[in-house]
C-alpha cells in the first residue's frame, strides 16, 4: 500500500520512518522539507491511503476529500466527530467507495497491555471490581503557546487514550463518563483531568504537570489484582499480577517485563491495513470518545 503523510511534526516523522518506501509523498504548510504544502497538489494516482498527522480543526474537511477520493485514512488521535449527521456522511462516503477510515490508538498495542487484556480474558483475577488509569508527563511549558493550546488540551491528548483503554480493555465503548475534576493549572486549556465511568468502577487521570513520565493500569478482582506500569517508548515496564490469599496475607504475585524498541506503530500500522482490507470503520469508537470529550469541555 502506498501512503501519503498529511503533516510533517513530530508524529508524522516517525510515521515516515516506519514507512519507509511505502511513503511516496509528504504534505505540510509549514514543513519547508515536505512534498507540498498544500493537499490540492498532490496528485491523486500517487497514493493508496492517507495518514494524517494534523491539528483536529482540519480533519473533518480532509477525511471527507479523502473518502471521496477513494482513499483508506489512519488518522491520529483523536478524530472529534461534531454531530451525528457528520459521522453517517463519512460512514456513507467510505461504504460507497469501499475505504476505511481508522483512528490511532497506538497504547493498545503494548505488549503488555496486550498481556493484561489476554490475563483478563482468562479471568485471572476473577470478577473486576474496580481500577484506576493514570497518563502522566511533564510537557505543559511546551503546550503554551502552540496550536494544542487552543483545544481540550490534556483532556484530548492523553485522556482520550485512556478513554480508548476502558472501552478496549473493559468494554466501556457507549457509557458514560462523569468529570470529576477539570483544571487549568499553567495553561489556558486543560493540564490536567480526574474522569470516572457512570457506575464509579474506573477512574481514569491524565495530566501535563507530572513532571516525571508515568504510565499506570491498575485492576483489583475478586481473585487477586494486576498493575502495568510504563510504556515502551519510555524504556522499561512491568506487569504484576497478584493472586490473592485467603483470608488475607502477602499475595503470589508473577512479573513480567518488556524493555527494547516501541513496536506500537508498526503493529498500529498492521491493524490498519487488516481494517483496510476487512473494511471496517472506527466509527462506534470514534463517536463515543467524540461524545464524551465535548460533554467534558463543555463542563470544563
Amino acid at each position: 500500500m502506498r501512503y501519503a503523510l498529511l503533516g510533517l511534526g513530530n508524529i508524522g516523522a516517525k510515521r515516515r520512518e516506519i514507512l519507509g518506501q511505502r511513503c511516496v509523498a509528504t504534505v505540510d504548510p509549514y514543513n519547508p522539507a515536505a512534498d507540498f504544502r498544500d493537499f490540492n497538489q498532490l496528485p491523486k494516482d500517487r497514493y493508496d491511503a492517507a495518514i494524517l498527522a494534523v491539528p483536529n480543526g482540519v480533519k473533518i474537511d480532509l477525511v471527507r476529500a479523502l473518502l471521496e477520493s477513494g482513499k483508506h485514512v489512519l488518522i491520529e488521535k483523536p478524530f472529534l466527530l461534531p454531530d451525528w449527521n457528520t459521522a453517517q456522511e463519512l460512514s456513507r462516503l467510505a461504504i460507497a467507495n469501499r475505504v476505511v477510515w481508522y483512528t490511532s490508538y497506538n497504547h493498545r498495542f503494548e505488549p503488555l497491555i496486550e498481556t493484561l487484556k489476554s490475563e483478563l480474558q482468562r479471568g485471572s483475577i476473577g470478577r473486576v471490581y474496580h481500577g484506576r488509569l493514570f497518563y502522566g508527563n511533564g510537557t505543559v511549558a511546551n503546550i503554551i503557546g502552540s496550536w494544542r493550546e487552543e483545544g481540550m488540551g490534556v483532556l484530548e491528548d492523553l485522556g482520550s487514550h485512556l478513554m480508548d483503554l476502558l472501552g478496549y480493555l473493559f468494554g466501556y465503548v457507549d457509557s458514560e463518563l462523569e468529570a470529576w475534576s477539570l483544571e487549568k493549572h499553567e495553561s489556558k486549556s486543560l493540564d490536567h483531568c480526574l474522569l470516572a465511568t457512570a457506575d464509579h468502577r474506573f477512574v481514569i487521570e491524565a495530566s501535563y504537570l507530572s513532571w516525571q513520565n508515568h504510565f499506570a493500569i491498575e485492576i483489583y478482582g475478586e481473585e487477586g489484582s494486576m498493575h502495568l506500569r510504563g510504556l515502551s517508548k519510555w524504556g522499561a515496564s512491568e506487569i504484576i499480577v497478584h493472586e490473592r490469599v485467603r483470608p488475607s496475607g502477602v499475595p503470589r504475585a508473577r512479573r513480567q517485563s518488556h524493555s527494547g524498541q516501541d513496536l506500537t506503530w508498526q503493529r498500529d500500522l498492521t491493524y490498519f491495513e487488516q481494517a483496510a482490507a476487512a473494511g471496517e470503520i472506527s466509527l462506534k469508537n470514534d463517536w463515543w470518545i467524540s461524545t464524551m470529550l465535548h460533554k467534558m469541555a463543555r463542563s470544563a
